[in-house]
């Protein structure tokens, strides 16, 4: 599989298979196609995968797309304003992803729920308790809202996030939520009263438009009735 990403506010990802690959995605992440594209429709796995996807905001069925006889093309588009990242899975990595964020991947690679091993940040984490678990050999393609900043943290080093701009992080960090300190700092501050930690070894990537943050800025300016 080749693959360009075009675009820069509302990209487009668009992969070259050859005879016989496949791509998967979330239901409606497809754009465009060639025709040889044959798609299948499935629950990817178990019942338990099937739900454990939609509790981590995707659907509950997949569509796999293969190339027949010839190379095929098949292009998946950003549902919002934001990036599309590249993320290479072989070797072993493991990466945790925001809800939503998971867009599509070659067929060797599997999607799984993942729990915040911590019970603040089941609560208070921003995307909350359910995030999303990739793993396998082959590449993955993932949604960011808004323009995507990286770090990496050495084993013990810290990040102090605010509340949604956790996008992704290796498997290898620890997330927690710990809240703002001074009585003034959290009614007055308007930062909210939590903030997510996130530990190395690993990497980390941030998002600078949530789409909470984008929702809450429309509805903002909306006039009421």
């Amino acid at each position: 599989m080749k693959y360009e990403i075009r675009g820069e506010s509302m990209p487009v990802v668009i992969c070259t298979l050859d005879a016989g690959e496949s791509m998967i995605t979330e239901a409606g992440g497809m754009v465009w196609m060639s025709p040889n594209m044959r798609m299948e429709t499935n629950a990817g796995g178990s019942v338990g995968r099937a739900l454990g996807r939609i509790f981590s905001g995707e659907s509950m069925f997949q569509n796999v797309y293969t190339a027949e006889k010839v190379p095929g093309m098949i292009a998946f588009a950003s549902s919002m304003p934001g990036t599309i990242l590249p993320i290479d899975l072989r070797g072993g990595r493991t990466i945790v992803v925001q809800k939503r964020g998971f867009l599509a991947s070659e067929a060797g690679v599997n999607f799984s729920v993942f729990f915040q091993r911590k019970g603040m940040s089941g609560f208070f984490g921003g995307e909350g308790f359910i995030m999303q678990k990739l793993q396998g050999e082959g590449t993955a393609f993932v949604e960011i809202d808004g323009a995507v900043v990286e770090y990496q943290l050495g084993a013990g080093e810290q990040l102090v996030v605010d509340t949604g701009n956790l996008a992704m992080c290796d498997a290898s960090c620890s997330i927690d939520v710990v809240t703002v300190k001074g009585l003034k700092n959290k009614l007055f501050g308007g930062e909210g009263l939590f903030n997510t930690v996130v530990t190395g070894p690993g990497h980390v990537w941030l998002q600078t438009m949530p789409l909470s943050s984008l929702a809450s800025t429309i509805a903002s300016v909306i006039p009421s009735k």
